[in-house]
C-alpha cells in the first residue's frame, strides 16, 4: 500500500481532536494533535505525511457538526489499515450497527461480532481502536456501568459523548 497521509484537526470541548487521512479514507483520530504523534502514525501506516488541508476538510466538517450536536452519522470512508483482521471484524460491526444514541456491552457486541472474540476482549480492542468517536467504541459499556475509556480524560470523556449523544442524562454541571 503506498499513498500518503495527511493531517487535520478540530477544536472541541474535549480538546484538540486529530484526524489522519490516507487517500483512502480516516485511517485515525486522535485526542491530541501534536508532530510527534502525526510521526507515530505515518510510520505506522508507512507512508509519508503530506500537506493536504483539502483531503481533511470533509472529516473537519463533519467532526465539528458530530460536536456541536448537528450530526449523528458519520458518512466517511474508513482506512482500516492500522487494525488487524479481527479488531476489523469488531470495529466494523460496531461502526456499522450501534448508531448515535444507543449504546451495547462488551458481550452484546462480542455476540453481534459473530463471536470471533470473547467480550473480555472486546474492551481491549476497543482501547486500540485507532479511529475513536467516528468508529463510535465510546457506546460499548460494561454490563454494570459505563466501563473504560481510553480516550482523552478516560472515562469522564466516555460520560461527555454518550451524553452528547443522549444516551446518559446531563449531570448538574454538564455544558457542551
Amino acid at each position: 500500500m503506498g499513498g500518503t497521509v495527511a493531517f487535520g484537526s478540530v477544536p472541541s470541548p474535549l480538546g484538540q481532536v486529530a484526524i489522519a487521512m490516507t487517500e483512502d479514507g480516516v485511517a485515525a483520530v486522535g485526542w491530541r494533535d501534536d508532530p510527534e504523534r502525526r510521526a507515530l502514525i505515518a510510520a505506522r501506516l508507512g507512508v509519508p505525511e503530506v500537506r493536504d488541508p483539502a483531503r481533511t476538510a470533509g472529516a473537519r466538517e463533519q467532526l465539528a457538526a458530530y460536536f456541536d450536536g448537528r450530526l449523528t452519522a458519520f458518512d466517511l470512508p474508513l482506512d482500516w489499515r492500522l487494525t488487524t483482521r479481527v479488531q476489523r471484524q469488531v470495529l466494523g460491526t460496531l461502526y456499522e450497527r450501534v448508531p448515535y444514541g444507543r449504546a451495547v456491552t462488551y458481550g452484546e457486541l462480542a455476540a453481534m461480532s459473530g463471536g470471533a472474540v470473547p467480550a473480555r476482549a472486546v474492551g481491549s480492542i476497543m482501547g486500540a481502536n485507532p479511529i475513536p468517536i467516528v468508529v463510535p467504541c465510546h457506546r460499548v459499556v460494561a454490563g454494570n456501568g459505563l466501563g473504560g475509556f481510553s480516550g482523552g480524560e478516560g472515562v469522564e470523556s466516555k460520560r461527555w459523548l454518550l451524553t452528547l449523544e443522549g444516551y446518559l442524562q446531563p449531570m448538574l454541571d454538564w455544558v457542551l
